[in-house]
């Protein structure tokens, strides 16, 4: 997957992770449980997707604890996160391995006061398989959610919601804003795997608030 730099006010970055269509779709975003679940026996996707976004340059990035793993215990997910950025052609990396997860560093990390903290990963990828954030549709409301960061502190989160979005209809703004209530953000794709393109047509996006202790 590969998405352009956020910037603290509104940028157009449609996110596409590997496997993720691009073609535009009028439909209004759905939650993954009122979805039939994508078939993840479809063919093997294309290993490069464009994922486009207004060109800007963001303001130079607080210094923050990285995020360093995510972990779900209830659905098997446990990743290493490292921290991405963007590339010559002015879009996000990601690793290409989807067990390894990557923290848009751009935007606040776990222990920001505000804003929320993306991470995302390959749903899968030719060469490596299934990768485990293709669980995230399955996630329940009120799931936990721990992320570690480099400074060995753990933040704990709740599950909100779980929501498919079409390409077109990914709500950049609000996902990777820079204030507001903290937040944590996964994303991955998923939903119908169109062969002719060899790329899911969907986005899914888990978010998250933090548990107060």
């Amino acid at each position: 997957m590969r998405a352009r730099r956020a910037v603290p006010l509104a940028v157009l970055l449609v996110l596409a992770l590997t496997g993720c269509g691009t073609a535009s779709v009028e439909t209004a975003p759905q939650p993954a449980t009122s979805l039939p679940a994508p078939e993840i026996s479809a063919p093997a996707p294309t290993p490069s997707v464009e994922i486009p976004v207004a060109p800007a340059t963001p303001a130079p990035a607080a210094v923050v604890p990285a995020p360093v793993r995510v972990s779900v215990a209830d659905a098997g997910i446990d990743v290493p996160v490292i921290p991405v950025g963007v590339d010559a052609n002015q879009a996000m990396e990601l690793p290409e391995d989807p067990a390894v997860a990557g923290w848009y560093r751009f935007g606040p990390g776990p222990q920001s006061p505000e804003g929320r903290t993306v991470v995302s990963a390959h749903v899968d990828m030719p060469g490596y398989g299934i990768g485990p954030f293709s669980r995230i549709r399955d996630l329940a409301q009120g799931t936990l959610i721990e992320v570690t960061d480099d400074t060995g502190n753990l933040t704990r989160y709740r599950l909100d919601s779980v929501t498919y979005y079409k390409k077109a209809d990914l709500p950049v703004d609000d996902l990777f804003a820079r204030s507001g209530s903290p937040m944590l953000v996964l994303i991955t794709c998923g939903g119908p795997f169109d062969a002719s393109i060899g790329r899911y047509e969907d986005n899914v996006v888990a978010l998250a608030t933090p548990v107060q202790e």
